[in-house]
């Protein structure tokens, strides 16, 4: 795998993208998973810079991430203009290139969120894509009241610890997976973190991702949002003050070439 300086990659609103594409995260993360060190991975979005701004704690957690990916054209793009050639990659798109490795890598997998029935036809998939070769070491879907730095998260924790599970699938949304992940990390939790969102409940069929079409134009968030306004409306909004600063930002500065040259050895 291509290991390039992480002081040169690209950066959005101070946090570094740290996988260009698909094929590079889904690499990063297996050797992650095997390294026996705490570790995690988020997919920036600009929801996640609107809460970035607002919460030191999200702000801690991102600064301890070891892969962070474009989630998001406007993130994608605002990297570009740095001159990376950079891919947007979503917590979704990583699931099932990461279950197919680690059924051929022998990676044991725990999935965390969403609610028992979602958890258990998202792992019978998981098994029958790989013809039963996956190991999923366990599941839980946390309550209703999950506290991502609380008693029922270190007993989350301590259940991962135990199933043996290398890589943790967390489907909790932002920020609760990604704080979830930060305290994983203190507590010494030798697994790979990897903050999905709703990504399980896509593959269990609970909710229906946009189409492919409206995914290759940018257009995931409008499916999104015309399929829960009420929710949704107000994030969409900040997203959107948020990625015309960006953008304005962006446009004054001059663009510039990201050294992508692999470190002296």
């Amino acid at each position: 795998m291509k290991r390039f300086v992480r002081s040169a990659l690209p950066s959005v609103y101070g946090v570094g993208i740290t996988s260009l594409n698909l094929g590079d995260a889904v690499e990063e993360i297996l050797e992650l998973s095997q390294a026996g060190t705490p570790s995690s991975v988020f997919t920036l979005n600009l929801d996640h810079v609107v809460k970035l701004r607002r919460d030191p704690k999200f702000r801690l957690a991102y600064s301890h991430a070891n892969v962070v990916t474009a989630d998001g054209w406007p993130v994608a793009w605002v990297a570009r203009r740095q001159n990376a050639p950079v891919e947007r990659t979503t917590g979704a798109d990583l699931v099932l290139p990461l279950i197919d490795r680690a059924a051929e890598s022998g990676v044991p997998v725990f999935l965390l969120g969403s609610t028992a029935n979602v958890l258990g036809r998202a792992g019978r998939e998981f098994v029958r894509r790989s013809d039963g070769r996956v190991n999923i070491a366990g599941s839980l879907a946390p309550s209703k009241t999950f506290d991502a730095e609380g008693v029922e998260a270190e007993a989350a924790i301590e259940q991962i610890r135990k199933s043996g599970a290398k890589i943790c699938f967390v489907a909790l949304g932002a920020p609760k997976q990604e704080l979830f992940s930060e305290l994983a990390r203190k507590k010494g939790l030798c697994c790979c973190m990897v903050c999905i969102g709703a990504a399980l409940d896509f593959i269990a069929g609970e909710q229906v991702r946009a189409p492919q079409v409206l995914r290759d134009r940018g257009l995931e968030w409008a499916w999104r949002l015309a399929g829960n306004p009420r929710r949704l409306a107000r994030r969409y909004f900040d997203s959107a003050v948020m990625f015309a600063y960006l953008a304005m930002s962006e446009m004054l500065k001059p663009k510039v070439n990201v050294d992508m040259r692999l470190p002296p050895n």
